[in-house]
């Protein structure tokens, strides 16, 4: 018999304790899980309701509705009341417009042939022949004054200038491109009045304006050589002008004005 306390340990019972415990742990961790549900409060129960199955809902046939007939109201007559006016239900009838007939002109009564043109010329708003002639023209106004100016122009007669020179200007068939100029001035050697009388051509001047006042300078430098008077009739008054051949310029000016007062020279 054994003593107490000198017993060595039972190696078989540990080895099964062991093992029963490796067990267990095994089956812990082998076993399914499983959902936890809470438990349902004390006095109440639930219930699991299974949803319906969703089916499309069928179309419902669209009903279609016929229209209405509207009844016809007949048209409401009015009775006619006595004494009054209405107008028919008629159509206006297009009046045709008749084309105008044209009138025929009696003849004229007889009249000789002088009171027939006399009659015609009125109608056409001629003038008599015996009457004014209508306004004159620009170039035939231009002329007679030109003409006037020269006919006036210098004019000592009987003797009466100072150094007994001096003349007076005409101007005749004047045209487009030549003018005839005459020039009545004092002969000092005979004491007396003597006619030259010039055609005058446009040739290299720009008109023949210019080339008649350039012939009048030339002729007024063979009797005036320095100052000499011009009787203007466009200024009525005596003017005193130089024949020097400095003051071509001036003098060239001044016989256009007299001369051509509506003068334009080519090209303004």
């Amino acid at each position: 018999m054994t003593e107490y306390g000198k017993r060595g340990p039972n190696r078989t019972g540990l080895i099964v304790t062991v093992a029963l415990h490796l067990l267990l742990i095994a089956i812990y961790f082998l076993q399914p899980h499983r959902e936890k549900h809470a438990p349902p409060p004390a006095g109440s129960t639930m219930v699991y309701i299974a949803p319906l199955p969703t089916g499309k809902p069928k179309p419902k046939a669209q009903q279609q509705q016929a229209p209405k007939k509207t009844p016809k109201t007949p048209p409401v007559r009015i009775q006619r009341l006595p004494n009054t006016i209405t107008l028919p239900n008629e159509k206006p009838v297009e009046v045709v417009k008749e084309e105008p007939k044209p009138v025929t002109q009696p003849p004229p009564p007889e009249m000789d042939m002088q009171a027939y043109i006399e009659a015609r010329r009125k109608a056409r708003g001629a003038r008599d022949p015996g009457d004014s002639p209508s306004e004159e023209s620009e170039s035939a106004r231009a002329t007679r004054i030109a003409t006037a100016n020269i006919a006036a122009a210098n004019g000592r007669t009987h003797g009466d200038d100072k150094n007994e020179t001096g003349g007076v200007f005409s101007l005749s068939n004047k045209t487009f491109h030549s003018a005839d100029l005459k020039f009545r001035g004092w002969n000092p050697n005979f004491k007396r009045r003597w006619l030259q009388q010039v055609t005058v051509e446009q040739g290299a001047e720009v008109d023949v304006e210019t080339a008649i006042i350039k012939k009048m300078i030339e002729l007024i430098r063979k009797e005036k050589t320095g100052d000499f008077e011009w009787n203007s009739h466009r200024l009525q008054r005596v003017v005193t002008m130089s024949a020097r051949p400095q003051d071509t310029a001036e003098l060239q000016a001044f016989l256009f004005r007299e001369m051509f007062p509506d003068y334009k020279p080519p090209g303004r």
